[in-house]
């Protein structure tokens, strides 16, 4: 039970399908302390019934990421019942649904600023409103969830943009919250089939041929992905910090495919 006495916040789960849960499961069974926040009443329900499924004593909160004030009341609410924390993950991230076709030269600023915000700034909010709850518990660890940003994948476009933004702020974060003992680390996992991705036309092809291409011939699977979430939010990677990680079978060292 390597996160045994823990306590663990997790932004991002929408559904039984997303990352953020597959991370929220792999800290369970280690026995840490989760929290998980939903977005709005819409998914509130998702939310609480994942919960009370796996431990009725796990707690939820609402959280808007891009609302100080929302964001403040939750690390409020955290620290009345927590009184420190230990580890945050940063699983959102958005593009308009229209950005998710190619052509960027079509982006209006209103949408890129919408995706920057949401995708990227949002870690540097949480990790602000974290931070004096990080320094009661003597440090901490952060990870935030990438997409390959190393290609052009022209279906993902604005989105594309934004986590190449996410993985830079993660440096940045990175150095600036080293001294209060804080780690922040992304990882960049392959295609999976959650909500997030229906949004992105040709999925499924992307998916096959990223299986095609992989080393390891075949996707990652939610399970893979949690477990190097749990890796990284854990003391079995003090060392490790400002990096992506990526769990994508390996797909991102092949150029090509002779398969």
């Amino acid at each position: 039970m390597m996160m045994k006495g823990r306590k663990v916040l997790v932004v991002g789960v929408a559904n039984k399908m997303s990352i953020a849960w597959g991370i929220a499961q792999a800290l369970l069974r280690e026995g840490a302390t989760v929290g998980l926040t939903y977005q709005n009443e819409r998914l509130a329900g998702n939310v609480q019934k994942l919960a009370d499924e796996c431990d009725p004593k796990l707690q939820t909160w609402e959280l808007d990421a891009t609302d100080p004030e929302s964001v403040a009341a939750v690390f409020g609410s955290i620290e009345k019942e927590w009184g420190e924390l230990h580890g945050l993950v940063h699983s959102i991230a958005y593009a308009p649904r229209e950005e998710l076709t190619p052509g960027i030269i079509k982006t209006t600023l209103e949408n890129w600023n919408s995706a920057i915000h949401v995708s990227a700034y949002t870690l540097v909010e949480l990790l602000r409103g974290a931070k004096p709850l990080f320094e009661k518990a003597g440090g901490g660890s952060v990870i935030t969830m990438s997409y390959d940003t190393t290609k052009v994948y022209p279906n993902y476009n604005l989105m594309g943009i934004a986590k190449s933004v996410l993985e830079q702020t993660t440096r940045y974060a990175a150095w600036d919250a080293g001294r209060m003992n804080v780690r922040v680390n992304a990882i960049s996992a392959g295609p999976m089939k959650t909500l997030a991705a229906r949004g992105i036309s040709g999925f499924s092809k992307m998916m096959e041929e990223g299986a095609s291409r992989s080393p390891l011939g075949r996707n990652v699977t939610m399970e893979e992905v949690g477990n190097s979430g749990l890796f990284l939010l854990s003391d079995m990677s003090t060392g490790i910090t400002g990096q992506v990680i990526y769990v994508d079978a390996g797909q991102v060292i092949v150029g090509a495919s002779e398969k």
